[in-house]
């Protein structure tokens, strides 16, 4: 039997003790979702972006949602003319929810998306659905379809370019000069301890561990400061409940601090 992930089993109780009645409006009474336009890119790419517009109080989650919160998926079938498409997720945030936390986006969420067309000279017809969760007092699953063509002529969005600009920074930006990671075999998986020398990225930092492959699951990791390095740890386990190997270079750490966020791609061994 397939586990779910401590993220999703918290979601799901959350909808079954008390997301029925809210359930009964549905999540387009919750969420409303248009795609932008940005125009053609200088090599040749369309920018576009799914813009959540949710009601007061509501949010919605990241990639990684934390142990309260439902991570979105998309599906692109119906899309045309699309060879590849490379979303960039503005730097969340952390909310505490009934004891639990979560993050994600509250009020709205611009998600950037840059689209690389099989064939130049025709139009890119973006059309799919994303299936996402939005949570206040309940929390309650949906799915919202899109379809639009994009428009090549169309000019710089205001918004897209706001919501690029609050990605994370990259290593580089934000001065790390190392990361590694090691690994701790327990009872159910493997534990992981990533120690990061950068600069403090303010306040309280946060940091989240992605462990890269999609049949892995990473619990709330514990992060705290020692001068100028950043130790977070996590345990990581397998949805299939048996053994794994974990790639330290497939590993992703996100540092969530009040100042910026740093996007940290891999991990070397220690």
């Amino acid at each position: 039997m397939k586990l779910l992930s401590k993220s999703a089993a918290a979601g799901l109780t959350a909808t079954l003790c008390f997301g029925l009645p809210a359930m009964a409006q549905g999540v387009g009474s919750l969420v409303q979702l248009e795609v932008l336009d940005g125009g053609r890119t200088a090599k040749g790419t369309y920018q576009g972006a799914l813009h959540l517009t949710l009601k007061e109080g509501w949010k919605t989650y990241w990639r990684a949602p934390g142990d309260a919160g439902i991570p979105p998926q998309f599906n692109w079938t119906g899309s045309g003319n699309i060879a590849d498409i490379a979303i960039t997720w503005p730097a969340p945030h952390v909310f505490d929810q009934n004891g639990l936390r979560s993050v994600g986006y509250e009020d709205q969420l611009v998600l950037p998306v840059e689209i690389t067309p099989k064939n130049p000279a025709k139009p890119v017809r973006l059309r799919g659905e994303m299936d996402l969760g939005v949570c206040k007092d309940v929390c309650v699953p949906g799915k919202l379809d899109f379809d639009h063509t994009l428009d090549a002529k169309a000019g710089r969005h205001p918004a897209i370019a706001a919501a690029l600009a609050q990605r994370p920074f990259s290593e580089r930006e934000a001065g790390v000069v190392n990361a590694t990671c090691h690994l701790t075999p327990t009872s159910d998986g493997m534990r992981i301890e990533a120690h990061i020398t950068m600069p403090s990225a303010g306040g309280s930092e946060f940091a989240i561990i992605e462990p890269g492959n999609p049949m892995l699951w990473a619990s709330q990791p514990e992060t705290h400061r020692q001068g100028k390095t950043l130790i977070t740890s996590s345990e990581v386990i397998s949805a299939s409940g048996g053994p794994f190997a974990l790639d330290r270079s497939e590993v992703r750490i996100t540092v969530l601090g009040a100042n910026h966020a740093v996007d940290i791609q891999g991990c070397s061994a220690g």
